[in-house]
């Protein structure tokens, strides 16, 4: 029960208060990443095997000390609860997720395409430079529905099964993905320990992520559907998922092709329906949110029971 009281609380700080302004954990994680980066990378000549045996280096090196600095913390009789619900907060992200959102379609219904590009930009991988309102759209809309698993429930799954370390490991283990796992020239091999790391911690997030879109969301036949036939076609099963569920109970056609880092890159259709506009913005924020309070109950139910 302790643990269900903990994500409620959790949620409920980050509502009210949000990602902190200023000296957030992890932009100082980001900064000593990149530091281990400059020293773990090695020369240009490397070989692929040994470049990634030093990626493994530089996650291990990075992930162990603050999961059982975590972990620690946390056994601490009556203050590790406090730790627990601490660290489980700032591992959240739903209150920043919504706004970043919600910012985007507030430029693109005033109709500044170029406010929304810049913040796009702020939330996306890919080249926003010269998109339009309904590619603005569709990449905030995708990034909405991926990352409500990255950003909450994810940490959510891990607290629940691993306590603060669990939350802690997994919010790292996604932020260097977010940093390294691309299969660019620099990190195909430097980053492949981050990026399969991340997939396998997100293997049961993002499938519950999925259901609860499935369970929330409007269209729940069609949502089961698309996630059956199109996320295996993704790149990334989770993300296929987690997008195909969340554009099926939107009635949202997402997917396509898309820009990354100066290159085309050509992406399954996902979903079925309209193409998005500003106003399905919110309704995939809304969607998200529906799915964070259907997870409290059910671990709050979960607590019950087990009590």
């Amino acid at each position: 029960m302790l643990t269900a009281l903990l994500c409620v609380g959790a949620v409920l700080l980050d509502w009210r208060f949000g990602e902190p302004r200023r000296w957030h954990p992890l932009a100082g994680f980001g900064w000593l990443a990149q530091r281990v980066e400059a020293l773990a990378y090695g020369p240009p000549a490397l070989n692929a095997d040994l470049r990634r045996a030093r990626g493994v280096g530089a996650v291990i090196a990075l992930l162990v000390p603050f999961a059982v600095a975590a972990w620690l913390l946390g056994a601490i009789p009556l203050l590790g609860s406090a730790v627990a619900l601490g660290l489980l907060y700032l591992a959240i992200g739903a209150r920043s997720l919504a706004e970043h959102a919600e910012a985007v379609a507030v430029a693109l219904q005033a109709g500044d395409l170029p406010l929304a590009r810049e913040r796009v930009g702020r939330i996306v991988s890919r080249d926003a430079d010269d998109l339009d309102e309904e590619q603005i759209s569709r990449a905030t809309v995708e990034s909405v529905l991926e990352n409500g698993c990255d950003a909450i429930f994810g940490a959510l799954v891990w607290f629940v099964l691993g306590g603060a370390a669990g939350a802690v490991a997994y919010r790292l283990a996604n932020t260097l993905d977010a940093m390294w796992g691309y299969r660019t020239p620099r990190y195909q091999d430097f980053g492949w320990a981050a990026a399969r790391l991340d997939d396998g911690l997100n293997w049961i997030p993002a499938r519950l992520t999925a259901l609860s879109y499935l369970a929330g969301g409007t269209k729940p036949a069609l949502a089961w559907r698309c996630w059956r036939e199109q996320a295996p076609g993704w790149k990334s099963s989770n993300a296929g998922s987690v997008m195909a569920a969340g554009a099926g109970a939107l009635g949202l056609a997402l997917g396509g092709p898309a820009r990354y880092h100066g290159e085309w890159q050509s992406r399954p259709s996902l979903g079925e329906g309209l193409a998005p506009r500003a106003e399905d913005i919110g309704r995939a924020v809304a969607l998200v949110r529906r799915a964070v309070w259907l997870w409290l109950a059910v671990i709050g139910l979960g607590g019950l029971i087990l009590a």
